[in-house]
């Protein structure tokens, strides 16, 4: 990974990709960040930090420009980075929602624009990152975006844009859906009459372990499912629950089509 990069907003997810650059060998001083409130971990790291694009060097060319701020400040945040975006490089924005026409509409319409959406086990290299790219960005450019993504978990790459509010709704909020499984699985546990600790402890480990299990199992999941299941026992009787045509599928449906709604507004 060769090349100046800047990094706009290092938050949980601006930070977990600077750290994934730099554990992958990143040199720091081909890395400055922007950034008015998060700047400790960079600079522990001996990453150049300003609060504005204003304090950049005059002559600091980045070849990837990194939009990790929030969709709400998009437009203040990337008003003063247009000189940036010139020839030869790319603006890579995870904002959920943003969209590439609305980039073109800040840096040009010949600026070269890849907007992905990662999720949060990127803090711990075990995140996916979907991104789409649009036509000014070169064979280069785009293998230096997904090298700098593969720095956090895997990347896909899909043509067609309208699908990243989908992407964003399934994986980029799912990890959420995720941690309240392990909230409601907790709280059945003591409903159950066992102890808060041994509960929590449970529901965690239990959703932890089955999703290293789906992760390193060549079997799909409904495989997974029915090894666990015996006909008639104490599972089948939890599923007939689950899986019944109010149960959790239906459920998940209308939450994911909602994130789905919410992105595409925020596109503003």
């Amino acid at each position: 990974m060769a090349g100046p990069l800047l990094l706009v907003g290092c938050g949980k997810m601006g930070g977990a990709l600077l750290e994934g650059w730099l554990a992958r060998g990143v040199p720091p001083d081909e890395i400055k960040v922007i950034e008015p409130a998060f700047a400790d971990a960079a600079q522990r790291h001996g990453v150049a930090v300003v609060t504005a694009a204003a304090a950049l060097p005059a002559d600091f060319a980045p070849e990837v420009i990194v939009l990790a701020v929030k969709p709400q400040v998009m437009e203040q945040a990337t008003a003063p980075l247009a000189r940036f975006a010139r020839p030869g490089a790319v603006v890579l924005s995870i904002a959920a929602g943003k969209t590439i026409a609305g980039f073109a509409a800040r840096f040009g319409a010949g600026a070269a624009i890849v907007r992905a959406m990662p999720n949060t086990p990127a803090a711990v290299g075990r995140g996916i990152t979907v991104a789409c790219a649009n036509a000014a960005v070169s064979a280069g450019l785009r293998q230096r975006c997904d090298t700098l993504l593969a720095a956090v978990g895997e990347v896909a790459w899909i043509a067609d844009e309208a699908l990243l509010d989908a992407v964003t709704a399934v994986s980029g909020s799912g990890p959420a859906y995720v941690f309240l499984l392990i909230e409601c699985l907790a709280e059945a546990a003591v409903a159950a009459g066992l102890g808060p600790d041994l509960a929590t402890r449970l529901a965690r480990a239990t959703v932890c372990g089955a999703g290293e299990l789906a992760y390193r199992s060549p079997e799909p999941a409904a495989a997974l499912r029915r090894n666990v299941t015996s006909p008639g026992g104490t599972t089948q009787a939890a599923l007939d629950i689950l899986m019944a045509p109010d149960g959790l599928q239906p459920l998940l449906v209308k939450a994911v089509l909602s994130a789905m709604r919410r992105s595409r507004e925020l596109a503003g």
